[in-house]
């Protein structure tokens, strides 16, 4: 623990620091770094608790990367959440361990209907996964409404993940797309989110557009091909 403790500490960068709190996270840590990391000290969930326990992001987000995920009971995972403050870890949290959980469903639908918006911010990027990849007994119809109702006003966090939400029905499930479309353009939600170069900006309407474009693409090469 003593040896990881130091070698996270070698690595912070205090210009990577000073970028990543830009984005609300709070550690120095070059990612690509700590995967390399991760990949040597290999799964060691016994490490992976005491990392977690340090509250450190850097620590955490390395937990996440070497833990078992199936070790994790509901109730930890959701004190997890709670404890995680920083987006990356969350964000980690969510897609690194609770998918690969049992337990996943039953957080969502929890964590989605709680009171605290980061904590819900989680359920709703659950509900963007299963959007796309097992969208069966999801009311696409329901979800399009609490985000027209909600999505306009919610804070950021909270906002963001049910944009992507939004951006995933409108992709995936061509009967909805057209009304996918009307909500990001009448919100207009993150219209103006600057995007660099060469990447897809995040507003619904154009984000949706450009992924169908791409699918469309593949799917005329794949024919050509056969």
């Amino acid at each position: 623990m003593a040896e990881v403790m130091a070698e996270l500490a070698a690595l912070d960068d205090p210009k990577a620091r000073a970028l990543n709190e830009r984005h609300g996270d709070d550690h120095g840590v070059n990612l690509t770094k700590l995967r390399a990391l991760a990949k040597r000290l290999k799964t060691q969930q016994d490490l992976a608790l005491q990392l977690w326990g340090t509250g450190d992001s850097a620590a955490r987000l390395l937990a996440l990367l070497i833990c078992r995920p199936k070790a994790f009971e509901r109730d930890e995972l959701d004190t997890m959440l709670r404890e995680a403050r920083t987006p990356r870890v969350q964000d980690w949290l969510v897609n690194y361990v609770v998918k690969k959980t049992p337990h996943a469903e039953e957080l969502r639908l929890a964590w989605s209907a709680d009171p605290d918006p980061i904590v819900a911010s989680a359920g709703w990027a659950l509900t963007a996964e299963r959007v796309a990849r097992k969208a069966e007994g999801l009311d696409l119809t329901g979800l399009l409404d609490v985000i027209e109702a909600e999505m306009k006003d919610a804070p950021d966090r909270l906002q963001w993940a049910m944009n992507h939400c939004l951006a995933r029905i409108g992709i995936e499930h061509a009967g909805h797309r057209a009304r996918a479309l009307d909500i990001g353009e009448r919100l207009e939600v993150l219209k103006d989110y600057p995007t660099p170069p060469n990447c897809t900006s995040p507003y619904a309407p154009i984000w949706i557009t450009e992924m169908v474009r791409r699918q469309c693409r593949v799917s005329a090469v794949v024919r050509v091909g056969r």
